[in-house]
């Protein structure tokens, strides 16, 4: 197993140190449309019920979107968006410290998202989508999760294009980093998400999941959102859109903690993967334990 050196993530005024295990954020998707539970947990109350059952489960963070992203998404109006967003942050805010994230790209809605109670802006445009979007990150002080995306949620699957993906992404997931932080945005309050299946064809998420390492440089936690996406059932060799259980999502998950490439693991269901992470690293620690007294 490839230890990570810790990486630090400064999210309010909690300081996380991540190491081997990466942090869990739960998805909690206020939408009639998500690519896979789009409906599910479209009232304010089942959203918050779900969101604290995702807490229970093991969650470190929650992650609640009012929009879709998925391929071929339309935009929601930011009325609508805020209208799904607030009472849930609100809800859940009131009934748990866990740090909430805000998955949205315009920039009203993080503002009134961070005044709810959210403590980071997870932005699927990387703070280029909305003018606005970069003085709401510096007047709220959120942490930030930058993602790469090629077009927009519309279009990003038309016809994606790439020399060599990890490089091309790394390299502009790099240059958001410099420019935001040369406009006061503290370095570690910044993380960054390739965007797997963001305007990326199979073969390119392929290669940024197993070559991930090659961002180590960047020095910022990877948060890795591949939770029962369409490459997942590419690789177990199932038809349909999506993957109807979890299993494949923790097989992906733990290949990339075993490698040292995520530091935080964007997901549906938190307690399948809690499960299988714990029993993966303590076998791992036990390991190293046994080599270590030969």
């Amino acid at each position: 197993m490839n230890e990570p050196k810790g990486i630090t993530w400064l999210v309010g005024d909690q300081l996380y140190t991540i190491g081997q295990r990466p942090l869990l954020m739960g998805i909690v998707n206020v939408t009639p449309d998500s690519f896979s539970d789009g409906g599910h947990f479209f009232s304010a109350a089942s959203a918050i019920e779900h969101g604290l059952n995702l807490v229970a489960q093991g969650a470190d963070l929650l992650d609640i979107g009012g929009e879709s992203t998925r391929p071929g998404a339309n935009p929601v109006a930011e009325a609508e968006e805020l209208r799904r967003v607030l009472p849930v942050i609100e809800g859940i805010r009131a009934k748990t410290n866990i740090p909430v994230s805000i998955d949205t790209s315009k920039a009203k809605v993080a503002q009134e998202a961070c005044a709810a109670g959210a403590k980071i802006i997870n932005d699927v445009t990387a703070l280029t989508g909305d003018p606005e979007m970069l003085n709401v990150a510096l007047w709220t002080q959120a942490s930030l999760i930058l993602m790469h995306m090629q077009g927009s949620p519309a279009t990003m699957q038309d016809n994606p294009q790439y020399g060599d993906v990890v490089i091309e992404v790394r390299d502009y997931l790099q240059e958001r980093l410099a420019i935001l932080e040369k406009v006061g945005i503290a370095r570690d309050r910044m993380a960054i998400d390739p965007g797997i299946g963001f305007g990326k064809r199979h073969q390119h998420n392929l290669e940024l999941l197993t070559r991930l390492h090659e961002w180590r440089g960047l020095d910022r936690p990877i948060c890795l959102g591949v939770s029962r996406k369409r490459l997942i059932n590419r690789l177990l060799g199932l038809p349909g859109k999506v993957e109807q259980g979890d299993h494949g999502t923790v097989g992906v998950l733990l290949q990339a903690i075993a490698h040292g490439n995520v530091h935080i693991a964007r997901v549906h269901q938190v307690e399948p993967l809690r499960a299988a992470m714990q029993t993966f690293l303590a076998l791992e620690a036990w390991q190293g334990e046994a080599s270590s007294a030969v």
